[in-house]
């Protein structure tokens, strides 16, 4: 099983100096990365569980408040976007990645002291803050170390971490507030955040240690100096390169096509997961017409939408690889399913058990996530650090700016059970989505093209012909 593993992360195999490399950053890396990502959206996701297991009558919320808590921590978290990711190119990552970790650890088990609804709005703000600089800063990390035939799987394995989070997150609210609730006079889901914030600190410490930087920056004590060249002859000259911020660098910035597809393409393709990212799913059953589900129930039965997520994020990325990283293949994928999905929820929502199953198709939808962002990393491969930082982190900017009011719009927790409004939006979406694929495509096409002719190389041993000047 695990020299399977190994295989399939390695995908196609190289000398033995770089598979040594190879094991050794898959290794580093991925394990802070997605350790970090999966307590991540473990602290995102429980907030749902809290609310479901006892947090809505302790706190006495109204109304759609517990919308507007995951609308400010959005606020937060798109502050937070492209500082986080430029910091990465001045301060070294070992460093403000696990600065930033220890940050939203503390905030999480803070929230476990808080009285009112207002309490965990003021909290998540600033979570949300400390929590930006993880989804964007991986991808930023993983485009300077792989190249493009390893780059789709890792971000696959790094998204799946996040979605393993969200699955888990209900199991662990289901163990804590059956073991936990009341002890010391505390509700299980107060226990909730104060373990979720402990369990995380000991990552943070293993990434000050451990994590290897940038291959121009790192001095990682299990990297020789050969391992240290290698890893530096593997990305282009230009990964490196990081112009300084000026009047300059913004015409660049929003001079080029990157920055208008890319962002435009996360925009329309967030949405499409707001199925899933608003746990439509827990709502629909915490306001079901007919039938009453126990706190476990409530907790455990929409584990299965992650779960989905992680099989069709593995799947993507493991299959864009292997095709040459055509990721544009997912955004007709995501789109098919977005239109499906919510067709299912409009004209059959009498039958509980095809609602449940569209919730959970619905979930194979987080496979942008991971490609969409291999696929910017792919494009901008040639283009300096800083640009292309700024580019991963105004993707998600973009979308979470847009999610912060289209959740109230459309997705708020008293619309639950149907969301109409929401069906209708997700079908919108996927159209949309497609559209811009197939522009996305297209200038990414073009932009290869250029490439290969910028990078045409004249063989020095061919002798040109002599040409005789005899009759």
């Amino acid at each position: 099983m695990a020299s399977r593993f190994k295989e399939y992360v390695r995908g196609s195999k190289g000398s033995p100096e770089e598979a040594k490399l190879l094991r050794k950053l898959d290794f580093f890396i991925l394990t802070f990365c997605c350790l970090v990502y999966f307590f991540n959206y473990l602290d995102r996701s429980n907030l749902t569980n809290a609310y479901v297991s006892g947090m809505k009558e302790e706190l006495n919320f109204k109304g759609n408040q517990l919308t507007v808590i995951n609308t400010i921590f959005t606020v937060g978290y798109i502050v937070g976007q492209v500082p986080s990711n430029l910091a990465l190119t001045y301060v070294r990552p070992r460093i403000f990645l696990p600065a930033m970790t220890i940050l939203w650890a503390g905030l999480t088990m803070i929230t476990a002291a808080v009285h009112n609804p207002q309490g965990i709005m003021a909290i998540r703000f600033f979570l949300g803050v400390a929590e930006s600089s993880t989804f964007v800063g991986t991808h930023y990390i993983l485009g300077t170390w792989y190249t493009e035939k390893e780059l789709g799987k890792r971000s696959g394995i790094f998204t799946a971490s996040g979605l393993a989070g969200t699955m888990f997150g209900g199991f662990i609210q289901t163990g804590i507030h059956s073991s936990l609730d009341g002890a010391h006079g505390l509700s299980g889901w107060r226990w909730l955040f104060i373990i979720d914030g402990i369990i995380t600190l000991p990552v943070a410490m293993y990434g000050i240690f451990l994590f290897p930087d940038t291959p121009s920056t790192t001095s990682a004590p299990y990297l020789s100096a050969s391992e240290r060249s290698l890893a530096i002859s593997r990305v282009p000259e230009t990964g490196v390169v990081r112009t300084p911020l000026n009047l300059t660098f913004a015409k660049r910035l929003f001079g080029t096509w990157y920055w208008y597809g890319f962002v435009m393409l996360w925009v329309i393709a967030g949405e499409t997961e707001s199925f899933s990212s608003n746990t439509l799913l827990a709502l629909y059953m915490k306001a079901h017409p007919t039938i009453k589900y126990t706190v476990a129930q409530l907790n455990n039965y929409p584990t299965g939408v992650p779960a989905v997520g992680i099989v069709s994020t593995l799947f993507w990325a493991t299959l864009t690889d292997s095709l040459g990283g055509k990721r544009y293949l997912v955004g007709y994928f995501i789109a098919i399913t977005g239109i499906v999905t919510s067709v299912l929820i409009l004209t059959r929502f009498s039958d509980t058990p095809t609602v449940f199953g569209a919730y959970y198709w619905a979930g194979a939808v987080y496979a942008c996530q991971a490609t969409f962002f291999a696929w910017c990393n792919d494009v901008m491969r040639y283009q300096d650090a800083r640009l292309r930082s700024v580019v991963l982190a105004s993707m998600n900017m973009g979308n979470n700016a847009v999610n912060a009011w289209w959740s109230i719009l459309f997705y708020s927790a008293d619309f639950a059970p149907k969301f109409a409004k929401g069906m209708w939006a997700m079908i919108g979406c996927s159209i949309a989505l497609a559209v811009w694929t197939s522009v996305v495509l297209y200038m990414s096409a073009r932009e290869e093209k250029k490439q290969r002719s910028r990078t045409i190389v004249y063989p020095e041993d061919i002798t040109p012909p002599i040409v005789s000047t005899k009759n």
